[in-house]
């Protein structure tokens, strides 16, 4: 826990930086090579077993938002207003048979609980009970085809006009605490938390945990898809791509 809290502090501090260098040759080679070299310590250090879970006498008493807290649409405001009824996660790509999964349908998969910390860019952290099916079971039901190489999640908020989007590598999108949760604390998941689904990628800092998903998608290559780099700061900001803790 101390290498996790350290790693994620070092990570603020280099990212509240990114901005100032990112758009030299310089810079953007500096940060190509420091990403290579933390996903490779950061796995080397254990990062393929499990993140801390926490009592339920730990909970943080309110779960901030951050980011965007609502999708400012009218069809986003009659979904919410519909209990989400109709919401659909649709899992396309490289997929031999692709999905669209209703609330129910993912409700109906084997579910996970998890107590874990998040923690932000922004240099905070908070504490929260997560339930969903893991990512890993919807990716079996679809079936990967050989070639996927990463999972690409697609949502319905947009910062600055532009619509958000992550991504993370199998070795990620397999991991038993990666989940598409759909409650937290038990309860649904709030407005500000990304109702009625998000991404919760325990591994990584806060941006990459995607919020109000609507879609996944299994590619061979992150080139080509928005900015190329992967998410939405990693395209605007210099963010890293990956941002294990």
């Amino acid at each position: 826990m101390q290498r996790r809290g350290f790693v994620a502090g070092a990570a603020a501090l280099f990212l509240g930086a990114c901005s100032k260098v990112a758009d030299s040759s310089a810079g953007q080679s500096l940060f190509r090579a420091s990403e290579k070299w933390h996903r490779g310590a950061q796995r080397l250090l254990g990062g393929g077993g499990l993140v801390k879970e926490y009592d339920r006498s730990e909970i943080s008493p309110f779960f901030r938002g951050n980011g965007s807290q609502t999708v400012d649409t009218p069809e986003y405001a009659a979904a919410q207003a519909a209990g989400f009824a109709d919401w659909r996660l649709e899992v396309t790509g490289l997929v031999t048979h692709p999905l669209s999964l209703s609330l129910d349908n993912l409700r109906r998969l084997p579910q996970r609980t998890q107590i874990t910390r998040h923690d932000c860019v922004e240099g905070w952290s908070a504490i929260g009970e997560w339930t969903g099916p893991q990512l890993s079971s919807i990716l079996e039901g679809a079936q990967l085809l050989p070639e996927a190489r990463f999972i690409v999640f697609r949502c319905a908020d947009t910062l600055g006009g532009a619509r958000y989007y992550e991504s993370i590598d199998l070795d990620d999108a397999f991991h038993p605490q990666t989940i598409i949760a759909h409650a937290l604390n038990g309860e649904p998941l709030p407005v500000r938390n990304g109702a009625p689904l998000r991404l919760r990628v325990e591994r990584q800092l806060g941006y990459k945990h995607a919020k109000y998903l609507t879609g996944i998608e299994a590619v061979a290559s992150l080139e080509g898809i928005e900015g190329g780099k992967g998410g939405y700061w990693e395209d605007r900001a210099g963010y890293h791509w990956y941002a294990g803790i």
